[in-house]
């Protein structure tokens, strides 16, 4: 596996060997030797989720304020635009974000640690969307951050088109308002 780092360090994108013939291709999805070694995290994760949505549905930008999730993303079918925000007060980096494109072609992963606030939008007609993530889902303790928050500035690569946002993201607090971490 090739570890990339990004302009948030702990936020890493992952290329896993492809290993391919005209049969097809085979590749390791996770490992968690391999996984520690390669990125110095050795974590357990407790939970998989799988979501499919439409060109242009955005979810996000969600965290767990308490019980905070690390979240090792990919997508198996179609791309997204996949974004972390670092949401932690007392880091240098609080409100930094960094995006990479995921999507069954180029087989990336991104690992979003706990302390970040994370979203995708679908670029293509679908996508299915994979995620181990480090912590239960606990409702009560789920946060939005507004998507299109100015202060933020991420640039999403949709253009003028509005995305297909559920309630909570919609009606989400811009990032000066928002519960965050420490």
């Amino acid at each position: 596996m090739k570890v990339v780092t990004t302009a948030l360090p702990e936020v890493l994108i992952l290329e896993p060997k492809v290993f391919g013939d005209d049969r097809g291709f085979f590749l390791e999805s996770y490992n968690r030797k391999t996984f520690a070694a390669d990125t110095g995290v050795d974590i357990e994760f407790v939970q998989d989720n799988h979501s499919r949505s439409a060109r242009h549905v955005l979810r996000g930008l969600h965290y767990q304020l308490v019980r905070p999730q690390g979240k090792l993303v990919r997508v198996v079918s179609g791309a997204v635009w996949d974004v972390a925000v670092d949401l932690r007060r007392s880091s240098p980096r609080f409100g930094q974000w960094v995006g990479v494109e995921l999507s069954a072609d180029n087989k990336r992963q991104l690992w979003v640690p706990p302390g970040f606030g994370h979203g995708f939008v679908v670029l293509s007609e679908t996508a299915d969307f994979l995620y181990k993530t480090t912590e239960y889902w606990y409702p009560e303790h789920d946060r939005s951050l507004r998507w299109n928050d100015p202060q933020l500035g991420i640039a999403w690569p949709i253009g003028d088109v509005h995305p297909s946002l559920a309630a909570k993201d919609a009606d989400a607090p811009l990032l000066e308002g928002a519960e965050v971490y420490a």
